[in-house]
């Protein structure tokens, strides 16, 4: 009853900060741009499974530079961004760029619909309890969704971006860490 409670409570905290449009965040994690390297922090490996069911982990990116995407089929601005990050996908990748997806809704059906309705090309992992999302250094991602990781070739978190974000961005934010 009291585990029922909490995830409630995560929820609907999720839901509020999706349907204000950006994330609840805190100054450190505001549309905060590239992180100087010598002050980066490593990301946690996330490890589990896909929405296809297959396994994932974050390690197995290591020497590219990962475009983290939290998201969930319900949440307005994440709906209005995946185009934004399909674009980034398609365009980025023979950059040396990946772009995964961190899924928080509990029904993996509709995470699925999601990913064939928006046509992304991307692996995002199931996240349905948020717990993958509790692994990141605490201050570093915003409690709500959307929000956007970077992580550079080493691992580490280079940059995170609290609320819906554009291809440009993306770009802005990953293209820079390609040449480091």
């Amino acid at each position: 009853m009291k585990r029922q409670a909490l995830l409630w409570s995560a929820a609907c905290l999720a839901l509020a900060s999706c349907h204000a449009g950006m994330a609840t965040a805190g100054p450190e994690t505001e549309r905060s741009g590239p992180v100087p390297a010598d002050q980066r922090q490593a990301a946690p490996d996330l490890v589990g499974d896909s929405l296809d069911g297959g396994p994932l982990r974050l390690a197995d990116y290591r020497g590219e530079v990962v475009v983290l995407n939290a998201w969930a089929s319900w949440c307005g601005p994440c709906r209005a961004e995946a185009p934004e990050l399909r674009a980034a996908h398609e365009h980025l990748a023979a950059k040396g760029v990946r772009v995964l997806g961190l899924d928080a809704d509990t029904d993996p059906a509709s995470g699925r619909a999601f990913q064939r309705e928006h046509r992304l090309g991307y692996p995002s992992f199931r996240d349905p309890s948020g717990r993958q999302m509790l692994r990141f250094p605490r201050g570093t991602v915003p409690p709500g969704v959307p929000f956007t990781v970077v992580i550079d070739t080493r691992g580490r978190i280079a940059a995170v971006h609290a609320g819906p974000v554009t291809e440009r961005e993306v770009r802005d934010l990953a293209l820079p860490l390609t040449r480091s």
